[in-house]
């Protein structure tokens, strides 16, 4: 069973991708789409909470993109995890049960157990991350990912 949000999960590989392909320029929207097999458009708003939240930043211009704001090992899954939830749309039509359950029992229970998936999550940075990637060759067929370039 796996616990993440697909928007979670899309942001981890998104901001491994552009740590492994970051060099020698930013990594476009559009080629960081195409790795993934998605729309163009589909990474755009969370590639922003990214940004906004300090892990990317992002370049203007026609040879623009994105690439990391601070070094890989810096960088955690969990305050990907965090970046990608704080700027999640689907809960804006959640209406908050009004239970004594809910409020006593089961949130306190849940707000546990997440907090300790973000602490595990925190024990993974992006530089072990791309490094199991380069490990297993997940980007072997791709001319960028010979690049080696470490902060």
């Amino acid at each position: 069973m796996i616990l993440l949000s697909r928007r979670s999960m899309l942001g981890i590989a998104a901001v491994v991708d552009i740590a492994m392909h970051a060099r020698p320029g930013p990594v476009a929207a559009k080629m960081l789409a195409a790795r993934h097999h998605l729309p163009p458009r589909h990474l755009e708003t969370l590639l922003q909470a990214l940004v906004r939240s300090g892990i990317l930043k992002g370049v203007r211009g026609p040879r623009g993109g994105y690439e990391l704001a601070k070094e890989r090992r810096k960088i955690t899954a969990g305050d990907v995890v965090r970046a990608a939830m704080s700027s999640q749309t689907d809960e804006d039509d959640y209406v908050e049960p009004e239970s004594q359950l809910v409020d006593v029992v089961v949130g306190p229970a849940v707000k546990k157990a997440g907090e300790s998936f973000l602490a595990s999550l925190d024990g993974y940075t992006i530089e072990e991350l791309c490094q199991r990637a380069e490990e297993k060759r997940v980007f072997a067929g791709d001319p960028a990912s010979s690049v080696d370039f470490t902060i």
